[in-house]
């Protein structure tokens, strides 16, 4: 979680980045999962509540070294699945707009998600894409 932290506000100016640490994740109520290769940690995402049956996608983020080896979309269908089984029925999350996060909105478009305008506490802003997808 330090280096997802860390790794957004490097990319993203402060006012701009959602990104949560792991204590604010779990006061907020959200669910956290990882993938292991070989038992290194290899990537992470998260689910937050969201209204009675919705949640929002948090946290996604894929270690260097495991990019383009199918962790990331085995973590958001691994989300998208446990989503389910609580009765969540719509999913959002917010994404970076830059080119840093192409492979990141390429990933999510892919998987059904579709842009869509800020949602609950969030507010217009350049640097951000909003997206969402029924499951």
């Amino acid at each position: 979680m330090t280096a997802h932290v860390s790794g957004m506000l490097a990319n993203t100016p402060a006012e701009s980045c959602h990104a949560l640490d792991a204590d604010a994740l779990v006061d907020n109520g959200a669910s956290l999962w990882s993938a292991r290769v070989d038992g290194e940690l290899a990537g992470i995402g998260a689910l937050a509540p969201f209204g009675d049956d919705a949640g929002e996608l948090k946290s996604m983020r894929v270690a260097e070294r495991f990019l383009g080896q199918g962790i990331g979309r085995a973590i958001l269908r691994h989300i998208m699945a446990e989503a389910r089984e609580r009765g969540i029925r719509t999913l959002w999350l917010e994404t970076g707009s830059g080119d840093d996060f192409a492979a990141a909105r390429g990933l999510y478009a892919s998987e059904g998600f579709v842009e869509c305008p800020p949602f609950g506490s969030y507010r217009p802003d350049p640097l951000s894409t909003f997206m969402t997808r029924e499951i």
